[in-house]
């Protein structure tokens, strides 16, 4: 884990609305269904060289209140679907976790170590709750960036 400065990137993609309550229930969790449609629809129209992002934006509250999650890129071509939306991740001090491994169990193992970080009222950094990302290297490299007040 290590401070970096983040400058502003726009990323396109498709996105859903949820809570890590709805996603800790089969039932209720919408982010796997927003990669596996991310994957069919969307991916096979990336430009080369494209990177995919994974953007966690609006946040209503902190952990415990609804966010939206958007699955994207930074080099889509915009006439493969009609519901790709745009996202701005803010510039500004971002933690960063970085990760090798299996996917998917790399993301769900270093939120669980980024929830854990955070979850002491005496970290030496908090959230900032604006535009958290996970960058995805490679199939099996994952950078996540949290941004800090």
């Amino acid at each position: 884990m290590k401070l970096v400065q983040f400058d502003e990137k726009e990323v396109k993609g498709i996105s859903v609305r949820t809570t890590n309550a709805n996603e800790m229930n089969q039932e209720t969790a919408k982010i796997g269904g927003l990669w596996k449609q991310f994957y069919e629809e969307i991916a096979p129209n990336l430009k080369s060289g494209a990177k995919i992002f994974g953007v966690y934006h609006n946040y209503e509250s902190d952990a415990s209140g609804e966010f939206s999650v958007l699955a994207g890129a930074d080099g889509i071509n915009e006439s493969s679907t009609n519901s790709i939306e745009n996202i701005s991740i803010l510039s500004g001090k971002y933690l960063l976790f970085e990760a090798k491994g299996e996917m998917p169990q790399i993301v769900i193992d270093t939120w669980v170590k980024i929830w854990n970080y955070f979850s002491p009222d005496d970290s030496e950094y908090q959230r900032a709750y604006s535009t958290d990302f996970e960058l995805y290297k490679s199939q099996t490299e994952i950078e996540i960036y949290i941004a800090v007040k």
